[in-house]
This record gives C-alpha cells, sequence and structure tokens, in this order.
C-alpha cells in the first residue's frame, strides 16, 4: 500500500511518513469526533470560567481578594518606610476642647485608576506606634491672648516635622481643625485665633498651608468626618466586587430614575459621657412631611463626592448626622438625679414628708444596683437613695428624658431622622455602646437585645455587696473601675431606650456590632478628613500617567483587564484554528484517496511489475 508523506517547515530529520490506513485516525477524525472534541474543549472552558471567574461562594478570586484584604490590614501596622520616595504625607491637627492633637497620614502614590481612593493610613514610627501628639490645654483657652496661638501650637508641627522626610515638607499639606472648645467662642475670637496661625506657622514651617486649610468645623462635618473614617477602613468605600452586602442608591443631584447598586455602607453609633451622635447613609430621596422639617433636614442632610472626577457618581454620597447634647450618659443620669431631687423636694413640702432627708428613709431608685446607697443634689438639698436594681421600671422612668414625640420621622427631642432600611442596613456602636455592653455584662461585639436585657435585668438585680466581691477578684473589664459597676445599670438602660425607643431601632434588629476598635485600630474623625480634603490629589498622578505615553496608558491599564477572560478568548482561538486545520488535512486527504483510488484502475499493469506508488506530500 502506498504512503502518505508529511513535511513540516522544520529540520529534515522531522520529515517521516505514516500508512494511509492509519493517518485517517489520529489526523482526520470524522465530522462526529470534531464536534465531540469541540464540546469537550468547550467544557473545559466553562470549568475554568467558573472556578476562576465566577461569581459564586467558591470563587478563587473572591477568596484571594478577601486574604489581600487581611493583608492590607496587617500592614497598616508595619513601620513607615520614610525612605520610599513615592510616599506622600499629610497633617492633620485636632483642636478639641481639652487639649490639642496632631496625626500624621501616609499613603503610596495613587494607582491612577479614578474609581480608587487614596490607600490613607497612620504613619507608624520604628516602634510600631502611631505618630501621635498631645498637647493640653485646648487652644480656646488662648481666647484672651490669641498672639500665642502659632505658639501654642509650634510643639506640635515640631514633632511631625522630625518624623517626615525634609524634601517632602513642601508638598505635605498641613489642615488644623477646631471642634467642640472653639465653637463655643464669639466669632470674632475665634477669627483673632485663626488668623494668627494663618500669618505664623507659613514662617516657621514649610508644609502645604493655606488660609483655608485652618478653620473651626461644624459638629456635623466632626460627624461626616468620623462616619468617612470608619467606612474608610472598613473598605466600603472599595466598590469591587466581593461578596460582601450591596444596596441600591439614588445618587443625588443625579437621574432619580436611574440607581447606583454599590457596597453598603455601615451607620455609626456613638454615645459619650455628654452627647450621642448618629450618621448613616441615606441611600434614597426623602421626603419631608412639613416644610418646617425640610428646613431642619437641611442642616442635618450632607452630600459629598468622594472621588477625584466630580463628574463620576459612584462616590457621591448623602449622610444623615445629627448630634444630641445632653444625652452622653453621663449627663442623662445629672438630668435623671436632678428631677429624682426636685420631685422629692416637692413631694416633701406638699405631702409633709420626709423621703430621702436620712439613710433611714432613702428614696428607692430602680436605676441603681440592689441595696446601693448614695447622696445626690446640691448642698442643702442632699437626697438619700437606695438601688432596688430593677431594669424595667428603669427604663420607664428614662422614657421621658428622651423627649421623643409622635410625629414622623423623628427621633430625640422631636429631631427629624430619615427612615433607616433595617433589612438591609449595619450600625457600629462605639464609646457607651461599647462600655455598656462589654465591661461589665462581657457581652460586646454582634448585638442581640433579648441577651442584652436578660444580662442587664440580672445585673441590677444582683446584690451591690456581691458586685464588689465579684469586682475585686478581676472577673469585669480591665478598664471597669467603681463608678462603671455603680451606674451600670442606669446606662445600660439609657443605651436600650435611646437605641430602640429613641432612633427606633426595632427589638430583633440584629445588625449592630459594638466597638472599641475598628481592626484593631482606633479611628479618628481626622482620618475622614484628611481622606475628605486630600480627595483631588489622584488627579495629579493621572495627569503623569496620561502623559508617559501610549506604551505607559498600556503598561498601567493592563491590571484593569480581566487576564482570565482575555485567557479564555485566546484559547477558543487557539482551539478555532485546530479545528479548521484539521478540516482542511481532511480534505486534502479526501482528494489524495479519491485520487489514488482514480489512478489505481489505470495503473493496474504497472502496480503488477511492482513499481510502487508515488508520495503525496502535504507541507504544513
Amino acid at each position: 500500500m502506498g504512503k502518505l508523506s508529511i513535511s513540516c517547515l522544520f529540520p529534515a530529520s522531522w520529515h517521516f511518513s505514516i500508512s494511509p490506513a492509519v493517518l485517517p485516525r489520529i489526523l482526520f477524525p470524522s465530522f462526529r469526533q470534531l464536534i465531540f472534541l469541540g464540546l469537550l474543549a468547550g467544557l473545559l472552558g466553562l470549568l475554568y470560567l467558573l472556578l476562576v471567574t465566577g461569581k459564586g461562594q467558591y470563587s478563587w478570586i473572591r477568596e484571594d481578594k478577601h486574604i489581600h484584604r487581611h493583608l492590607a490590614r496587617v500592614t497598616d501596622l508595619e513601620v513607615t518606610d520614610t525612605s520610599n520616595p513615592d510616599l506622600n504625607y499629610g497633617l492633620v491637627v485636632d483642636c478639641g476642647s481639652s487639649g490639642s492633637r496632631v496625626f500624621v497620614y501616609c499613603w503610596p502614590r495613587h494607582n491612577g485608576n479614578p474609581h480608587d481612593l487614596l490607600d490613607i493610613r497612620q504613619m507608624r514610627d520604628q516602634h510600631r506606634k502611631p505618630v501621635v501628639m498631645k498637647i493640653k490645654p485646648g487652644i480656646s483657652e488662648l481666647a484672651t491672648t490669641p498672639e500665642k496661638a502659632s505658639d501654642y501650637i509650634h510643639p506640635l508641627l515640631s514633632f511631625a516635622a522630625e518624623h517626615i522626610p525634609k524634601f517632602k515638607h513642601q508638598e505635605t499639606p498641613l489642615y488644623i481643625l477646631c471642634t467642640a472648645g472653639m465653637r463655643v467662642l464669639p466669632e470674632s475670637q475665634q477669627e483673632a485665633l485663626l488668623e494668627d496661625l494663618r500669618t505664623d506657622i507659613p514662617v516657621h514651617f514649610n508644609f502645604l498651608f493655606s488660609d483655608s486649610h485652618v478653620e473651626v468645623i461644624s459638629g456635623k462635618q466632626e460627624g461626616v468626618y468620623a462616619w468617612i473614617g470608619i467606612n474608610f477602613v472598613l473598605g466600603r468605600f472599595n466598590h469591587a466586587e466581593d461578596g460582601e452586602a450591596v444596596v441600591e442608591v439614588q445618587v443625588p443631584g443625579g437621574d432619580q430614575q436611574e440607581a447606583l447598586v454599590r457596597k453598603r455602607t455601615a451607620g455609626v453609633l456613638d454615645m459619650g459621657g455628654v452627647s450621642t451622635q448618629i450618621a448613616f447613609e441615606v441611600p434614597k430621596s426623602v421626603s419631608f412631611s412639613s416644610p418646617q422639617q425640610e428646613e431642619m433636614a437641611k442642616n442635618l442632610l450632607a452630600e459629598f463626592n468622594l472621588g477625584c472626577d466630580a463628574h463620576r457618581t459612584e462616590h457621591v454620597y448623602r449622610v444623615y448626622v445629627s448630634t444630641f447634647l445632653g444625652y452622653g450618659g453621663n449627663a442623662a443620669r445629672q438630668r435623671y438625679e436632678e428631677s429624682l431631687v426636685s420631685k422629692t423636694v416637692l413631694q416633701n413640702k406638699l405631702l409633709d414628708q420626709h423621703g430621702g432627708e436620712s439613710a433611714d428613709t432613702p428614696v428607692l431608685d430602680p436605676c441603681l444596683p440592689t441595696e446601693l446607697q448614695d447622696e445626690v443634689g446640691p448642698a442643702g438639698q442632699r437626697v438619700h437613695i437606695r438601688g432596688t436594681g430593677d431594669f424595667d421600671s428603669c427604663r420607664l422612668l428614662l422614657q421621658p428624658f428622651l423627649n421623643h414625640t409622635n410625629e414622623t420621622h423623628t427621633s430625640l427631642n422631636g429631631v427629624y431622622q430619615p427612615a433607616i432600611d433595617f433589612r438591609n442596613s449595619q450600625f457600629y456602636g462605639f464609646s457607651e455602646y461599647y462600655y455598656c455592653t462589654e465591661d461589665v455584662l462581657r457581652m460586646g461585639g454582634d448585638y442581640n437585645s433579648t441577651k442584652y436585657t436578660s444580662a442587664a435585668k440580672n445585673y441590677c438585680a444582683t446584690q451591690w455587696r456581691t458586685l464588689k466581691e465579684r469586682f475585686d477578684r478581676g472577673l469585669y473589664a480591665s478598664h471597669a473601675d467603681l463608678h462603671r459597676l455603680k451606674y451600670q445599670c442606669f446606662k445600660s438602660a439609657w443605651m436600650y431606650e435611646v437605641f430602640h425607643s429613641g432612633f427606633a431601632f426595632p427589638t430583633n434588629y440584629d445588625n449592630l456590632k459594638t466597638a472599641l476598635l475598628v481592626y484593631d485600630k482606633e479611628v479618628q474623625w481626622t482620618l475622614g478628613a484628611i481622606l475628605y480634603r486630600t480627595r483631588f490629589l489622584p488627579l495629579r498622578d493621572i495627569q503623569q500617567e496620561s502623559l508617559k505615553g501610549v506604551h505607559s496608558h498600556w503598561r498601567h491599564s493592563f491590571p484593569y483587564i480581566n487576564t482570565h477572560y482575555l485567557f479564555l478568548a485566546c484559547f477558543f482561538v487557539v482551539l478555532l484554528s485546530i479545528l479548521l486545520y484539521l478540516l482542511r488535512l481532511r480534505r486534502i486527504h479526501r482528494r489524495a484517496a479519491a485520487l489514488h483510488r482514480g489512478t489505481s484502475s489505470s495503473s493496474v499493469q504497472w502496480l503488477e511489475e511492482g513499481l510502487g506508488s508515488t508520495d503525496v506530500p502535504i507541507t504544513l
């Protein structure tokens, strides 16, 4: 039988011949075999797509992103490499009521992607400690001597200058932001202090500093900055799909018919000793029951764009922020005691009684642990009280202090509050929310109202003598003290009422996390402040990238192309090429076979003479 010779464009030693009887089974499969091979290759490609680029729960990419996110948190605690020339720095001075602190932040060069924010983190020294310095008293104490303001702030800036490389000073922005202490001063005294800072700081320091970089910020601004800082650390501004909860948003100022689906942000609850605060994103447009309510809402809603491009809407947020003075834990207790004293004095006067005048006739207080005895009230009106430890009765007594109204969309003190989608929301509770749940009850973290009330009832009903014995044995948190033990019953009831009655969270709400730190870091509002105020800096890096030419543009843009889809496309192109080539070889083989059959009948004579058939060359 004749042979089919195959010659490739390779060295001569690679030339070989295959018998036509064997060749069809190897190189020239049937049409059904070709279809089978194509389906098999397509199935393998789909399997690859599902495993590598799929959106399922076990996607490799999602796991990789999850790991990367945790690694990023670890690097936040590493020593800052000041020898890195691509590292940028920024300063924020928090001028509070009791003192001032300087925070030093740093971030690497922006990656050139306009969808991403700057990766700002707190600078850390050689001991991995945050670069922070605090001085006392507050700058408001210099109200009568404003010319000393720059001397007052000088140690903070000198401290920061020592940690930042000198060649970076002129491009390091400096922001001096004053809060509660300065707000209470007359505007003339505020301006005198700020003007001294604007005039003298550029003389002694070479930081990037202008007149607009020093100001007194409102409580609303401070609340927005705190909300930005916490959500930034939580990674809620990174809109890449990684399995986290999403929310549908109507972008402020945009087309109301179009909704943007992006990662759900976290609301913030904070309760200190004097005030309490709530801040959360309002994803949908709000409606008002009256013109007065609409006017009030203007002072409580903030709309801003965190992105570097004003024309992009992916980082546009509408946030509600409200601060309630007098609704902190200690201030609420003070109001409660004042009410108790005034009622007792009035009742004694009207009914000619002597309640609370001595330890033998104490006034019963359900908001103190059982059998705890105390004296409250100003000098000359001291009232003796004794705790009965009744959590439910304490809650009922505290409800009038919320000043809640029956008007729709209102919270504490009748202040406007937009509706919250309790089925698709998440809140973090800080300060007193954490202390009330963790210091004594030891149940910080995920909040459950049923478990919380049960633990609070047990604590309140426990004898004061027993509580002190437990404290002496170290059964409570290390930073819990006798003051915490004494007022834990009251504060746990107050926190419960503020959360459920004041802010109207349902008792079955299960997406509140009480915390002291976020990823082991104390998040300050100053982080949100520098993130917002430096939001346009990425434009500089993006413009520099665009000037590097087509080659550089391709090199920096390539990481944003999904390489898995690119690989899959190349795979199918190669597969199609192989199939087409095999089909072409099949046609050539058929022609050769037909030629062989046509010539065999006319060449019987020279076949009988033993002459071999000529080879049919096929060149690849």
